[in-house]
């Protein structure tokens, strides 16, 4: 159903489970500037507005002026020093969140030439799941689904079998 290669078997499974459970009426913010998954959103019947690049560690004005009833953040938290004070100020009723898991054969992401570009955080999943519960999130579904890699080596054949992204729905508890 996907192609093997990435970024298309992340983005099929990615939109595959927003169909499951976001009806295209329902207007989206997602966290993190225009992207080529914001456009596959758009292409698909959602109204999609972005984030316009500002630090949301250090400010949450979009979080907390937006009226979106669902907020969307792919491959954005681990990015985030303090991803509980974003979860906390989310206004919408639902989330869907993607992130790298940690693997433990292979160190977290750090670019080479963009200094912006880096993990903070890769997530086990329990340990996501822990971070929705403490911030008033009730997690309704989860995926989990591995890297394709075209590689010969150990790791490679490790990122085969072991999931590298984890991806979950949640709804505010209130």
């Amino acid at each position: 159903m996907y192609e093997h290669s990435y970024p298309a078997k992340r983005f099929g499974i990615t939109l595959e489970f927003l169909k499951k459970h976001i009806q295209t009426s329902e207007s989206i913010l997602d966290l993190g500037v225009e992207n080529p998954f914001s456009e596959i959103m758009k292409t698909n019947g959602y109204s999609v507005q972005n984030t316009i690049g500002e630090d949301l560690d250090e400010n949450q004005h979009t979080l907390k002026n937006s009226e979106a009833p669902v907020v969307t953040a792919f491959e954005i938290f681990e990015h985030l020093l303090n991803p509980y004070t974003i979860l906390k100020e989310i206004k919408a009723d639902k989330i869907l969140i993607s992130v790298p898991l940690r693997l433990w054969f292979s160190s977290a992401y750090k670019s080479k030439t963009d200094p912006w570009d880096r993990h903070y955080h890769e997530f086990e999943d329990w340990q996501l799941d822990w971070l929705l519960e403490k911030t008033g999130w009730k997690i309704i579904d989860r995926k989990k689904w591995t890297h394709p890699v075209k590689k010969i080596g150990i790791r490679p054949l490790l990122r085969y079998f072991t999931p590298r992204y984890y991806m979950v729905y949640a709804e505010k508890v209130r």
